[in-house]
């Protein structure tokens, strides 16, 4: 009898600590190049999707991806359809007992872009009376008091290439973009119409989190990105997009 329970206890701890079939991440789907490519609304290229896949190689577990719009990836996390989310940052969403955060992975800098010729901006105040290109559904915190106050407005896209190329038409004299996405952007235009940042917004290091549940392997997780930070790893992806 009691090898019996035995086995069962050994049954049951094997099960409990099995990792999961599939681990199902977050894309939304207002990121650009380099960060994201998509096809048909699915992730499939991009410095996060190529973080995804190395992860899902490093642990032996198939990954399921679900593009996302921006204000659908935090309700999906709560509601637990999706295990992790890369890139983002404890400031974009208050951080939580919910979540479990890796090492930091990239560095976000926000930039204020605008056509040649423009001016370098003494600070972002300077824009008032503009509008201002926006992703739709983005949060630009050091932006939000003109926002609020009416001083600047937002022209709204869809996604970040797209205002880009808003700006590029002369749809408005300013946007906000990361500076990766400014640069991967500029690549194939001529030089005279490459457009340029007149001021910093934010830089803040983004990282993955992993939903604090005894079901995932959350530490094997964050203990691999770790190793692909530190063994240089990560630096190989974003070295594929320069």
């Amino acid at each position: 009898m009691r090898s019996f329970v035995l086995a069962l206890l050994l049954c049951w701890s094997a099960f409990g600590s099995a990792a999961p079939s599939t681990l199902r991440f977050s894309a939304v789907d207002s990121w650009a190049m380099p960060l994201a490519r998509f096809k048909e609304n699915r992730l499939v290229g991009g410095i996060i999707h190529d973080v995804i896949q190395r992860l899902s190689q490093k642990l032996g577990i198939p990954v399921k991806v679900l593009v996302l719009p921006r204000n659908r990836v935090e309700l999906a996390l709560k509601q637990g359809e999706i295990d992790v989310r890369c890139y983002i940052s404890p400031k974009w969403i208050g951080n939580s007992d919910s979540y479990l955060w890796s090492v930091p992975i990239l560095h976000q800098r926000d930039v204020i872009v605008a056509r040649q010729g423009s001016e370098p901006l003494t600070s972002p105040e300077a824009i008032s009376g503009q509008s201002i290109g926006t992703v739709l559904g983005y949060s630009y915190p050091r932006l939000q008091p003109l926002f609020d106050h009416g001083a600047v407005q937002r022209d709204e896209a869809r996604n970040q290439d797209l205002v880009l190329q808003k700006l590029l038409a002369g749809r408005y004299r300013y946007a906000v973009s990361s500076e990766m996405a400014l640069g991967w952007f500029n690549r194939d235009l001529p030089d005279g119409d490459r457009l340029i940042d007149v001021a910093t917004l934010e830089e803040e290091p983004v990282s993955c989190l992993v939903r604090n549940d005894p079901t995932l392997p959350a530490q094997r997780i964050l203990q691999t990105l770790l190793q692909m930070k530190e063994s240089g790893e990560i630096e190989e992806i974003l070295a594929r997009y320069q």
